[in-house]
């Protein structure tokens, strides 16, 4: 009875059977079809993350915060003020310094006062040299015929050597003097210089108690507070410019074998789905594993040691374009695929960076103002603001 029940559906269990077969041939024909022509052609990761410059706004002296111009989330631009200290101490040592510089330009214009007076009274000293030796001369010929006594000419030679003791001494004081101002004018004497550092150093101290922003970006990690006592190099803030973000993608060992600087890679983000493609291309190769750069690095030399896969970061440059067109913030996780096709490009860099990956000018016109009050102290105190008082 069971086996007239059974018979009628072996014909129906075989079909199935031999259906199933051609399925699973089929798969592996077409898997292995696909493994020879196109897996080789690309290697992909969803362990990306973006990265970027994470700009640290630091002060470079001790104050007290009065006012702080932007919070987290807030776009700046290069060179707006972020955060502004009390002044004050700061104005004190430049009115100090501005003080110092005109003191010192007025006692290097006295040098030179002192030698133009002591040139004078070499060439009086001179005068009286000549004097004395022409009376002396005279004086002993009058001797000889018996006009005047011997005292008289003692006392003679006696102002012959005073006059030429007094001309050594004038000349030895004008050496002296003169080697103070050799080769010099009133702006490039080293007291004037001196002075002039100083009043460069205040000048910058009161401009660094006002914090500017270094490039155009978004703040972040803003941790001051107002009235804050802040020590030099303490983290007040971030500024991040994403418009200059990248990928750091965590390639396992084994996909690197084919992978070139400037292949093409497609990316797509968590943040904005599949709906969005983002296209880029591989800037650099890492020259070591994640986990040989960690704080504690893996000890394989240990008896129990296992074989993990180890990943290189790969570093993938976006399309300025289409980052604009949807930007992205520092962290997210990103889903990338390198085209392999192209291997004309290098595994490593072969040449060095040829210009600054980051570089900011907001600091550059600092000292222009501090040169500019130094040389209006100069002429103020210099010779022609003595021609003008004396002309009054």
């Amino acid at each position: 009875m069971s086996t007239q029940e059974i018979s009628p559906s072996n014909p129906r269990r075989k079909r199935l059977l031999l259906l199933l077969l051609v399925v699973v041939v089929l798969g592996g024909l077409a898997s292995l079809f696909w493994e020879l022509l196109f897996a080789g052609r690309s290697e992909h990761t969803d362990n990306a993350y973006i990265g970027g410059n994470v700009v640290q706004i630091t002060p470079q002296l001790l104050g007290t915060v009065v006012s702080i111009g932007a919070d987290d989330g807030d776009l700046v631009e290069a060179g707006q003020v972020l955060v502004k200290f009390d002044p004050s101490d700061a104005e004190i040592s430049v009115q100090e310094a501005e003080a110092n510089l005109a003191r010192s330009v007025r006692q290097v214009r006295g040098l030179f006062s002192n030698v133009d007076g002591l040139k004078a009274d070499m060439a009086a000293r001179k005068v009286s040299l000549e004097k004395a030796k022409a009376d002396f001369a005279r004086r002993k010929n009058l001797a000889q015929d018996g006009a005047i006594s011997r005292e008289e000419l003692a006392h003679a030679q006696d102002a012959l050597d005073g006059a030429q003791s007094a001309l050594i001494s004038a000349e030895q004081h004008l050496k002296t003097n003169r080697a103070l101002i050799d080769d010099t004018q009133i702006g490039s004497h080293p007291d004037v210089k001196a002075a002039s550092a100083k009043l460069r150093q205040a000048y910058l101290d009161e401009a660094r108690t006002t914090i500017v922003a270094p490039v155009r970006g978004y703040v972040a990690k803003r941790t001051v507070q107002l009235g804050q006592r802040v020590q030099p190099g303490v983290p007040l803030m971030a500024v991040i410019p994403l418009d200059e973000v990248w990928i750091d993608a965590n390639f396992k060992e084994t996909q690197l074998k084919k992978m070139r600087i400037g292949q093409p890679v497609e990316i797509e983000s968590d943040l904005y789905g599949s709906e969005v493609k983002f296209t880029g291309s591989v800037d650099s190769l890492g020259v070591g594993t994640g986990s040989a750069f960690s704080l504690l690095p893996a000890q394989n030399a240990s008896g129990n040691w296992i074989k993990i896969v180890q990943r290189v970061p790969v570093r993938i440059r976006i399309n300025p374009s289409d980052l604009a067109a949807h930007p992205l913030r520092i962290g997210l996780s990103m889903k990338v695929k390198v085209d392999l096709r192209d291997q004309s490009g290098p595994a490593l860099a072969l040449q060095p960076p040829k210009r600054a990956l980051l570089a900011t000018e907001v600091y550059q016109q600092q000292l222009t103002a501090a040169d500019q009050m130094i040389e209006h102290i100069i002429h103020a105190n210099g010779p022609q603001a003595g021609n003008k008082t004396a002309q009054r």
